[in-house]
Formats: C-alpha cells, sequence, structure tokens
C-alpha cells in the first residue's frame, strides 16, 4: 500500500491538474489523429557487423518526426493549440513563439515512401532483397506506425580489380590503390564506394590531375559468378571523359601580386622577377624575399591541390592580408612533352589597412577580484619593415576597486601600462620551410605596468619576452617563450602593509625575489571552433621554468646584477569537455590543476606566481581569495588577499548553460577546488610571535594531505549572462556546500538555506569562466 502523507496532497493535485491541463486530446481536430510516432522491429538471418550504426541510419528514414514529448505530455503542441484561440493573450503567444510546435497529424504520414527509403538504406549496406512491411498502432487520438524489417544476409566481396587499359591515369590509379578500404570479406557499402572515388580523387589532384573529377570515376559490380552472395568490384573510368581530364598539368608560371586592388591603377606598378616568381606591385609594398618562402609549389612542379591549399593558409597567416585569391589557368592543353598540360598560377594578396587605432572604453573586472572603469588605446601599424611584421603600441590607464573580499572590500588602486610588441610572420632565425600548415610567428615584447593599491603599496614592473606562436593545425596551437624576463619594484609601502609582511613570513618572502627569468611554453588543442563537433574537446597546458639560465650566468650565485632572482618550476593543466545539444544547450565539465616546487634560490614561490581559489572564474560559492591554503583562514584584519595562496591548486566544474530569450541566457553550476602548500614556509629570522603562530598555522592546515577531499570549498549556484556578439556580462548567485575552513563536522551545509550572511556569493564578471 502506498501512504501519501496529508501535507503533499496540495503538491500532488496540483500536478495532476498541470498534466491534465497540458492534454492536448481535446484540441485535436475530429477528421485528424495525431502521429504518436514510428518505431523499426529488425529480424535478420545472421548477426549484423555494427547494427548499431545501421539502425541509427534506418531511423533517419522514418519521417516525419512526431511532436516531442515531456513526463507523457506535450507542451510544444499545447501551446501551439492555445495560441490558435480567438483571444490568446500576451503570455499564450510568448509561450507559443518560443516553445510552441505545429501539431504532426497521422495524414502528413507517407508508410509507402518510408518502405522504400528503408530498402534503399539496406541495399546501399550492402543488404539485397530486404523486405519491409509495416502496420498502424491507433486510439481515438493517437496513431504510430512499426516498420518490420527482413534483412538477408549480406553481399561481401571476392575480388576488386582495376580495369584499364595503358593510358598513363591507370597507372597512376593503381599505385594510390593499395590505400584503399575496400578488401576482400568486406560487405557491399555504398558509402565506402562514394569515399574511395573521392580519395582517389584528392590523390590524383596531389600529382597534377587538374581537371579531374570523382564522377569520373565508376565502380561496377558482378554478382554472375557466384551464388553464394558474393561479388566482384571493378572499378574504370567514365566513358566519354573530357582528354584534358586525362593530363597531369605542371605549373608554368608564378605571379604574384602582393598589394591587389580592383581599383588599383595598373600604370603605377612594377613587374619584376624574383626567382620562380613574377612580382607585380607598387614599388615595394612586400619584399620579395620575404614573400617567397610562404610560397610552396614552384615553376615546373606538378600541380598540387594541397599544396594550394597550405599556401592559402600560409599567405593568410601573415597578418597582413584579408583576402588570398590564388587562381589558376589552363595554357595549351597539348603543349609540351609526354602530353601533360601548363598551368600559369596567379596570386591575388589584398592588404588590409595598413595603420589602425582603437580607443577603448573598459569595464575591467580582474580575477583578483578588482574591477572598475578603464580606458585603453592601441595603435597597430601592419607589413611595418614590408615583410608582413605588425607593431602593436598599447597603453591602459584604470581605477579599480574591490568590489568582493571580506575585510578587504572597498580596496582602491589606479593602474596604468604601457606595451610595446613586434610580431615577426617568419622564425626567426630559423627557416620558414619547416613548418606546412602556417608559419610560425615570432613575438618580441616589451611593457612598463604602474600599480598603486591605495593604504597598502606602489607596485612598478618591467617585462620583456622574446618569442614563437604558431598554429599545428586547426586545432593545435604552440605558445614558447625561450626569453621571459619579469621585474618588480614593490615601494611606498605603508605601515600598515609592513606590518602585515612582518607578521606573515610566508608572504614576506614571497615579495623579496622580484626578479624573475625564464622560459614559458603553452600547448591548446582546442575544438571549439568546429561547428560540426557536438562533443569539442578543449586542453590547454603550460610550463614555466625560471631562474636556470641565470644561475648559470652568475656562476651559481644567488643574484644577477644585484638582484636576488627567482628559481622555480611551475605546470598546469586545464580539460574541458562539452556536450552540446538543442537551440544552444551546453553542459561543461572541467578538471584544472597547477604546481609549482620552488627551488634553489627559492625557498617560496614568488607572491605574482602563486595559485589562489576563489571568485567568479574559480569556485564561485566563496569570495576572491578566501579559500586555502587547505583548511587555513586569515585570522587577521586584513589581510585575506595576501596570504590564502598556494603552490598547488585543484578545482572541478559543472555547467549547464542554456537559452532564456534572445540574447539573455541562463546556467546552473557546481564548483569544488581550493589551493595547498607542498612544502613547508621558510621562517626568517626576527620573524615576530605573531607571525611565527601564523606559520605554525600555515603548516598544520595548509599542507596537503590524504585528508584534501576534506578540505575542498564545494559550491553550486546559477546565473544570468548577457551574450551578445561573443561580449558576455554574466552575473552569478553561489552557496556553499562545503566549507573547509570551519571546524571538522561542521562543515557540510545545506545551500541557499543554512549560513547566514555568507551563505550567498554574487559574482559579476565580463566573459564565460571556461
Amino acid at each position: 500500500m502506498i501512504r501519501v502523507n496529508p501535507k503533499t496532497f496540495p503538491f500532488i493535485l496540483l500536478l495532476v491538474s498541470a498534466m491534465y491541463s497540458c492534454s492536448v486530446s481535446r484540441y485535436i481536430p475530429a477528421d485528424e489523429v495525431l502521429f504518436a510516432g514510428s518505431e523499426i522491429k529488425a529480424v535478420s538471418e545472421e548477426r549484423i557487423q555494427d547494427f548499431k550504426t545501421l539502425k541509427q541510419e534506418l531511423d533517419l528514414t522514418l519521417k516525419p518526426v512526431p511532436n516531442s514529448k515531456f513526463l507523457g505530455m506535450r507542451p510544444g503542441l499545447y501551446f501551439h493549440y492555445k495560441a490558435q484561440k480567438e483571444h490568446p493573450g500576451f503570455i499564450n503567444k510568448w509561450l507559443n513563439k518560443k516553445f510552441g510546435e505545429e501539431p504532426v497529424y497521422f495524414s502528413d504520414v507517407d508508410p509507402a515512401r518510408v518502405e522504400d527509403l528503408l530498402i534503399n538504406r539496406l541495399e546501399n549496406r550492402g543488404f539485397f532483397y530486404s523486405q519491409v512491411s509495416s502496420h498502424v498502432d491507433s486510439t481515438a487520438s493517437f496513431a504510430s506506425i512499426v516498420y518490420e524489417t527482413k534483412i538477408p544476409k549480406p553481399y561481401v566481396l571476392e575480388n576488386f580489380q582495376l580495369d584499364g587499359d595503358s593510358l598513363q591515369i591507370y597507372r597512376d590509379i593503381e599505385a594510390v590503390l593499395p590505400e584503399t578500404a575496400i578488401s576482400k570479406g568486406s560487405r557491399f557499402d555504398l558509402e565506402v564506394i562514394k569515399f574511395e572515388r573521392v580519395r582517389i580523387d584528392r590523390e590524383l589532384k596531389q600529382i597534377g590531375y587538374y581537371n579531374f573529377n570523382p564522377d569520373f570515376l565508376v565502380f561496377e559490380a558482378d554478382t554472375n559468378q557466384y551464388d553464394n552472395k558474393r561479388f566482384d568490384l571493378f572499378l574504370r573510368l567514365k566513358r566519354g571523359i573530357p582528354k584534358k581530364a586525362l593530363l597531369p598539368y605542371a605549373i608554368d608560371s608564378i605571379t604574384v601580386y602582393p598589394n591587389y586592388s580592383i581599383v588599383s591603377d595598373s600604370s603605377d606598378t612594377e613587374v619584376f622577377g624574383y626567382k620562380d616568381l613574377t612580382i607585380v606591385q607598387e614599388k615595394e609594398f612586400f619584399k620579395p624575399k620575404r614573400l617567397e618562402p610562404y610560397i610552396l609549389f614552384r615553376k615546373g612542379q606538378p600541380y598540387n591541390a594541397e599544396t594550394s591549399r597550405l599556401t592559402s593558409n600560409r599567405l593568410s597567416s601573415i597578418g597582413s592580408y584579408k583576402f588570398v585569391n590564388i587562381r589558376f589557368t589552363e595554357k595549351d592543353t597539348l603543349a609540351g612533352t609526354g602530353g601533360s598540360g601548363s598551368l600559369d598560377a596567379d596570386i591575388f594578396l589584398s592588404p588590409l589597412t595598413k595603420r589602425s587605432i582603437r580607443t577603448e572604453l573598459q569595464a575591467v573586472t580582474k580575477s583578483n577580484g578588482f574591477a572598475g572603469p578603464g580606458i585603453g588605446l592601441t595603435y597597430n601599424n601592419r607589413n611595418f619593415f614590408h615583410g608582413g611584421e605588425t607593431l602593436s603600441l598599447s597603453g591602459n590607464f584604470a581605477y579599480e576597486t574591490q568590489l568582493t573580499g571580506g575585510a578587504n572590500k572597498g580596496l582602491s588602486s589606479i593602474a596604468a601600462g604601457f606595451k610595446a610588441e613586434l610580431t615577426i610572420p617568419r622564425l626567426v632565425p630559423f627557416p620558414t620551410s619547416l613548418f606546412n600548415y602556417s608559419v610560425p610567428k615570432t613575438r618580441i615584447g616589451a611593457g612598463v605596468d604602474f600599480l598603486n593599491r591605495v593604504k597598502l603599496y606602489t607596485l612598478n614592473s618591467f617585462n620583456a619576452s622574446f618569442g614563437y606562436i604558431w598554429n599545428e593545425n586547426r586545432y593545435v596551437y604552440h605558445e614558447l617563450n625561450p626569453i621571459s624576463i619579469n621585474f618588480l619594484d614593490l615601494s611606498n609601502t605603508t605601515e600598515e602593509f609592513e606590518m602585515i609582511l612582518d607578521n606573515n613570513p610566508f608572504l614576506k618572502r614571497s615579495f623579496e625575489q622580484q626578479f624573475i627569468a625564464g622560459l614559458t611554453y603553452t600547448f591548446t588543442y582546442n575544438e571549439l571552433g568546429d561547428e560540426t563537433k557536438g562533443t569539442p574537446v578543449f586542453l590547454s597546458t603550460s610550463l614555466d621554468v625560471a631562474g636556470n639560465a641565470l644561475r648559470l650566468l652568475s656562476g651559481g650565485k644567488s643574484e644577477v646584477f644585484s638582484l636576488e632572482y627567482a628559481q622555480y618550476v611551475k605546470a598546469d593543466l586545464d580539460v574541458r569537455y562539452y556536450i552540446k545539444w538543442g537551440r544552444e544547450q551546453v553542459f561543461i565539465t572541467r578538471l584544472y590543476g597547477g604546481w609549482g616546487i620552488p627551488y634553489g634560490n627559492s625557498n617560496t614561490l614568488p607572491f605574482v606566481k602563486q595559485f589562489f581559489s576563489g571568485g567568479p572564474y574559480s569556485i564561485r560559492a566563496f569570495k576572491i581569495r578566501s579559500l586555502g591554503p587547505g583548511s587555513f583562514t586569515s585570522q587577521q584584519e586584513g589581510t585575506t588577499f595576501f596570504d590564502q595562496s598556494g603552490n598547488l591548486r585543484l578545482e572541478a566544474n559543472l555547467e549547464y548553460r542554456f537559452p532564456i530569450w534572445s540574447f539573455l541566457k541562463g546556467a546552473f553550476f557546481a564548483d569544488a577546488g581550493n589551493v595547498w602548500l607542498t612544502y613547508n614556509p621558510e621562517v626568517p629570522e626576527g620573524t615576530s610571535e605573531q607571525g611565527l603562530a601564523l606559520n605554525r598555522q600555515l603548516q598544520d592546515n595548509g599542507r596537503f594531505g590524504k585528508e584534501w577531499t576534506n578540505q575542498l570549498g564545494i559550491g553550486v549556484g546559477f546565473g544570468l549572462r548577457v551574450d551578445i556578439q561573443s561580449f558576455v556580462i554574466r552575473f552569478d548567485l553561489a552557496s556553499p556546500i562545503q566549507i573547509p575552513y570551519f571546524p571538522e563536522g561542521e562543515r557540510l551545509r545545506a545551500p541557499f538555506i543554512k549560513g547566514g550572511e555568507n551563505n550567498l556569493t554574487f559574482n559579476f564578471a565580463i566573459g564565460y569562466p571556461f
């Protein structure tokens, strides 16, 4: 017997009423019944290899698709019917516009056509002489169809051969056949045959056959030689194809227009040769010796479609051109020896505007919780040295205040900076011919930054780098900086900040080593730009090694140029998995891990290299830097921003994103993570009793150990996002489930219910968290 709590009875009544109200039976016209869907019941003579894939293909023929259901109801159809009333009202109109569905009636179904399609799909997969029948299951309001298919034993390949003659193209086709996916014993499969035609055409176009087409290839199956469902497959050329399609072509000339414009005056151009190229340009817009390495094909070489595509990619990656157009023109197809043809290659390059200035009014939000207005100015000069180089000069000024952060709320700062960067579209000083997909770029940069934290300190910094960036393919990106220098000068410290340093030996030591020089490398695999992937993957990992070269330069000393330098190795890994479906619905899982190890000249990581947790881009149920390390929490007023960091960070996130209306999106999320220490912080001589106590607390509560799962900050929440053409303003409201700095046994709590004023955290940010 099922017992119902009297208190829950009203809710059950409400649910039943809602389900009844969404019933659509009373709206169906008298001469119609709703289509409830189709089903395939398959019976086969023997076990079918890869039956799941075959079943999915057969299911695609089941048209039309019935109206969607939710918990046995059809809300989309219900909203449609309600909107057809004489006075539907604004709400019914809006619900119909956003969620309504046109009714699908049984009269819209054509079972005979579906049966023909099923037989066609089965024959395409080698199941000839299949049988399909159908019957209808119906009620007063609904009708469905069951298609019964009898699948016989498939036809399998006995022999596959090229039926050719003495033409050169037959010998070239025969040379690429060993790579075929068609093999003895394989089932007849029309899709595999179509793929083979495309593959052979692609291979032929890489050895000169400019005018060839996949339709010129004919596959013929012969079943007359056998009586046990075997067949022979023959490949030949279609009869009557143009003679020029049978000829390989070679490049006869290459003409490049480096500053092409439809409206340009040809009287201002100069024509001159460089190696295999003929250059047509106004004066010297682009140096020929810099342009020539981007072009992979050469005069006299056979035409190659893949080489042409890669050349277009390389020229587009320079960064100076908005359009790249490679055009091949046939010359006399019977010219030359050996019955080959000739092609003239013309490369038209339309440049971007050489100089540009961009001014931005900014709403700055940073991962440390600071936000405020700012202004940025950027000047770009493309093709600066007439070799595709881009010079970029940028400056910024911002006023920031910390919107969240407990005792540090209201802390303000003034920030300003200037940066110069030169991007050279080649691998200095190495040859660019080492890469085909896109040519790496050399990037040289230097900048200065000024930061004044009111009531605390002034920080001046200088940074410089020399490195390379390149795309290995459409998904893989590399960034390598063999030289990365960062120098920070801490000055104008207030008594309040000096007291913070004196009472925190770990923090004081991390601020002492302000000279950082080393190597950084980042590897990124990103499928998010591929719209064809329903489950794209994002993976990024980076390595940061500092101090080794300086160690050698100084002969093992701890200082260079009277500056104490830092030594450490730091790495992180960020993995994300996206599941997309429906209309802009996405479910994301993310794992992040980072670990930094000081060694040699350093006992702690520099402050700017440490990890922290909490905030709008991390664990959103906790404020900026309010987590960790471990179960440690700062008990000193005003120091939370500084001492809650570590050298190990682990984090996991789940988020479901969905559309609400137009550019307004919604999300539900769950976050977990923290930072820890994997070493005991050094205690300098003369440390105060308060500092020693804080250091002991860090050692006891901040070390990573076997109880680390009990020290995770865990929270859940929901958010609203205004997404206008990838510019996102984000509002997230989160609440903790586990608070690691609470006493053991008291860390778990009900989100949004228990916890008082600390149980809700509001996050405002620009952009998605990941």
